[in-house]
């Protein structure tokens, strides 16, 4: 069986943005919650499952100093370098399964655009949550987007899970407050639909004795 890492080498080696279903050419509402959290420009944030997305490249532009992209695939962080140039310089830039992340530093906000849904098993699930705890500082923020209950069952050949508003706030009620929650349909870039589901959480170290 192909491993993970394996699969996305070969996506982001063979694919061209336009023909990977979640490029988005404006990620407008990671960039709403991220401006709902009134964060300075010095604050830390990651983007986890980041790949070639252009998030960064707006963040850089707004004057963020403090960002980091992880990202599975070598590949896909090669692209982003690649785009940005002189720029990439500027961004920390971690190859890693988030799954086996051990986070070096706390964030101000952990951003998840398209990575937790592919986390199908509660063992998967469980690290990944522990993980967000372990990193997010206490009063930081975590936006987290996945496929809705009406999207797709499987993305890029692999299975995903999928979730409700009331589903996702659930899985991060240790450790997290829902702050906001709204839907999206996403097009992709050959004309298809995908809905999701967005999610601001705020860290509470206290909330349910989670530390």
């Amino acid at each position: 069986m192909e491993s993970k890492k394996n699969h996305w080498e070969k996506i982001y080696s063979t694919k061209s943005p336009d023909e990977n279903s979640w490029t988005q050419e404006i990620p407008k509402t990671s960039l709403e919650f991220i401006h709902f959290a009134k964060l300075s420009k010095e604050a830390a944030i990651i983007d986890i499952g980041g790949g070639d997305s252009r998030l960064v490249d707006f963040l850089l532009d707004e004057g963020y100093v403090n960002l980091t992209v992880l990202d599975i695939s070598e590949q896909a962080l090669a692209r982003a370098k690649m785009r940005l140039g002189d720029k990439a310089s500027k961004i920390n830039w971690i190859v890693c399964d988030i799954i086996d992340f051990v986070p070096t530093k706390s964030y101000d906000l952990w951003h998840d655009r398209a990575a937790f849904h592919f986390l199908t098993n509660k063992t998967q699930i469980e690290k990944y949550i522990s993980i967000a705890r372990a990193a997010v500082m206490d009063n930081g923020y975590l936006a987290i987007g996945t496929f809705s209950e009406e999207g797709p069952d499987k993305c890029s050949g692999l299975e995903v899970a999928k979730y409700s508003e009331d589903s996702l706030t659930k899985k991060f009620e240790n450790g997290f407050e829902k702050l906001n929650c709204k839907t999206e349909d996403h097009i992709t870039p050959f004309d298809t639909m995908q809905n999701f589901i967005f999610c601001l959480f705020i860290r509470r170290i206290n909330l349910n004795n989670i530390e």
